[in-house]
């Protein structure tokens, strides 16, 4: 059986439960069954990456101490490695210098992997919007899932955003491609890393800066042929 045979008849409803598991436990189909099991696993053993940049990440710490106890959520589990970790939270300022190592921690994380943007700075740049050297949103490199507002916010906050990226899982279906991608035919294509130069380039964003420049190179063609017929006349 292919995979896709597989996941088909995942929601199949006329796929008997298996015998010995009815008198065990109520179920309206063997489909339903293993996404509810599945996603209960993940959704309760999400380990966050310890990473952090400015001020959000004390809020961060904070919701891991013993006063707000993320452990009852299940992600006590902060990860240094990107390769045991699902989840990125990113805390802070997003400078251009630092979006370039956050993109390649992302595409280091093993799927399924989840992002959090916690704080104004990492929504939207916070109040160092439009600044000569911070991002203007993490969400224009890296795909969020959830966001957490407040300047910083509160560890009350974080954990409201944990419960929604829970919410998220439970939503997850193993038969729904577009909602489960990592179990796709291939490889997921990684993030391209953005280039840091005189400014950040996003390499996706290529065809377009090709385009202006070659704009921009010719409009002096062009003054200088009007100039010249206007010289001939």
């Amino acid at each position: 059986m292919t995979n896709d045979d597989f996941l088909r008849e995942l929601h199949d409803p006329d796929i008997p439960v298996p015998e010995g598991m009815t008198s065990a436990i109520a179920v309206t189909s063997f489909g339903k069954l293993l996404n509810a099991i599945y996603n209960w696993g993940r959704r309760n053993s999400i380990w966050p990456m310890s990473f952090g940049l400015a001020c959000c990440a004390i809020e961060m710490i904070a919701t891991a101490s013993s006063r707000f106890d993320q452990a009852r959520f299940g992600m006590e589990v902060l990860r240094a490695s990107p390769r045991q970790a699902d989840l990125m939270i990113v805390s802070g300022t997003v400078t251009k210098k630092m979006v370039v190592p956050i993109v390649r921690l992302y595409n280091q994380m093993a799927e399924p992997k989840y992002v959090l943007a916690m704080g104004a700075c990492a929504i939207g740049g916070g109040p160092f919007k439009e600044g000569y050297n911070v991002v203007s949103g993490i969400d224009k490199y890296v795909p969020v899932d959830v966001y957490v507002p407040g300047c910083p916010p509160t560890p009350q906050a974080l954990l409201h955003g944990f419960m929604i990226l829970q919410k998220k899982i439970d939503g997850q279906s193993l038969g729904n491609p577009n909602s489960t991608p990592w179990y796709g035919r291939g490889p997921s294509d990684p993030v391209p890393v953005p280039i840091l130069g005189p400014d950040i380039i996003d390499p996706r964003q290529a065809h377009i800066l090709r385009r202006q420049a070659e704009a921009t190179q010719a409009a002096p063609d062009v003054a200088e042929a009007g100039d010249d017929a206007e010289a001939q006349v």
